[in-house]
């Protein structure tokens, strides 16, 4: 890392730190998008079943990935600062947090799982799959999130080959665990859709287990001696992580459970073909959304490391390059994805009727990835000023009482059926760019005013 001078060596730094990020957030997105679409191949209630159990997870594990992505803007602005002798002690506090929070989820799905899964009146069939898919997952738990502390301590310097190296070399054995857990193959026992939690459990874990080799083996983070030198556990360096965690993770959270409620509100209300349908739309929607995620994730990066250098100039830069770009990348996608939106479908299912319906979802969705890829750019910027507390609020406000509320009046009160969910989800995107935007106008604002 390098406080860039010019807008070439700008863009040159920004997109040595994104590409990989991107290469392993596709990658990681691939894990998912193998659960489901090995599951469809099984049958329609495996498809639905994992959709509904992925449902469920996804705003949990987005939300506490959340709260650990504060270790990110920390290392970020201790390496701007020049303070990287705090850096090896902010990382294990993170890793201890990290399973303290897994216990916490495991736990939660003990008394919970059963009982929401229940109030859903899904198909008896449909709530077996879910239900153990869900089971099988929670065996990766830990694993998962103390590799994503990891992943944040490489990131935040910029090392962000590391981590794309490790997730890189993750997916073939998602794949081939999948094949056999669902299928039966490899000597296996055939489970269908439950087969990819399990699946997906056991590659967390090798994920954890190249991470912490990473640690040893790679020259430039070998000196921070993590998994050699512990520091005792402390509430102080906790809350510290947690002020900024918090309301990033539920800003996370906030977003990914539109997704997840609205998929439940769709099996509530509509049949298992809608329910189909939905996530595969969602499902490929989801994985072109991994290239603003990424941009994000790269400016929180070069932003916090300008702002903890004193280059504020250098941070609006990096802000305009990143949201700019991934608006642009994202219409390029919604082309492609208006053209080939039938023949994707056919990806994950051949029932004519989930393909069908599928296809009107996505002309829905190339609407909202535009806003999506707005919002997103925009998050990544406050994080890097360590700007957390008012996107929450914000967040908070745009998708819960603006996106799931219309939504589901559009669904159940209007022609538009299941559609008037993804129309919901538009609006509380929409919505939630333009706060970001206001809210980063008020940033630079304040920033110019303290350098007068």
């Amino acid at each position: 890392m390098y406080h860039a001078k010019t807008w070439k060596e700008k863009v040159t730094l920004l997109f040595s730190i994104l590409w990989p990020i991107m290469v392993t957030q596709i990658s990681f997105y691939a894990m998912n998008l193998v659960d489901t679409m090995m599951s469809g191949r099984v049958g329609t209630s495996d498809l639905a079943g994992v959709a509904i159990g992925s449902s469920l997870w996804m705003p949990i594990f987005t939300g506490i990935n959340g709260i650990l992505l504060a270790v990110t803007p920390i290392v970020a602005q201790l390496m701007g600062s020049n303070q990287r002798e705090k850096i090896a002690d902010s990382v294990v506090q993170a890793l201890y947090l990290a399973v303290l929070l897994s216990f916490v989820v495991v736990i939660g799905g003990f008394f919970f799982l059963e009982p929401i899964l229940l109030l859903m009146n899904l198909d008896p069939n449909v709530y077996h799959i879910s239900y153990h898919y869900l089971i099988g997952l929670s065996i990766g738990i830990i694993p998962l999130f103390a590799a994503n502390v990891l992943r944040n301590f490489f990131d935040a310097q910029g090392f962000t080959r590391i981590t794309m190296i490790i997730t890189v070399l993750a997916v073939p054995f998602n794949i081939l665990l999948n094949y056999g857990f669902i299928f039966g193959k490899l000597g296996l026992p055939a489970l269908g859709g439950i087969g990819a939690g399990y699946a997906t459990a056991i590659t967390y874990w090798i994920i954890f287990f190249i991470s912490i080799w990473m640690t040893f083996k790679v020259e430039v983070v070998r000196h921070y001696r993590l998994f050699i030198n512990w520091a005792r556990p402390s509430w102080k360096a906790w809350k510290a992580q947690l002020a900024i965690g918090i309301p990033i993770g539920l800003s996370i959270f906030f977003e990914a459970s539109i997704f997840a409620v609205v998929t439940l509100m769709i099996g509530m209300l509509f049949s298992t073909v809608t329910v189909a349908a939905h996530q595969v739309a969602l499902s490929f929607t989801s994985l072109i959304f991994m290239i603003p995620l990424s941009i994000s994730m790269a400016l929180t990066i070069v932003v916090g490391f300008s702002v903890g250098g004193k280059q504020y100039d250098n941070a609006k830069q990096y802000s305009y390059l990143g949201v700019w770009g991934g608006i642009g990348i994202l219409a390029v996608g919604a082309i492609f994805l208006y053209v080939f939106r039938e023949q994707i479908a056919y990806l994950y299912t051949q029932d004519e009727e989930v393909v069908r319906m599928a296809g009107q979802f996505f002309i829905i969705a190339i609407v909202y990835q535009i806003s999506d890829a707005a919002q997103s750019g925009l998050q990544g910027v406050l994080r890097g000023y360590k700007d957390v507390k008012i996107p929450f609020i914000t967040a908070f406000i745009s998708y819960w009482l603006i996106g799931i509320p219309s939504g589901y009046y559009l669904a159940a009160f209007t022609f538009l059926g299941p559609f008037g969910f993804w129309i919901g989800i538009t609006l509380g995107l929409t919505c939630a760019a333009l706060g970001f935007l206001i809210r980063l106008k008020f940033v630079l604002k304040k920033v110019a005013v303290n350098l007068e």
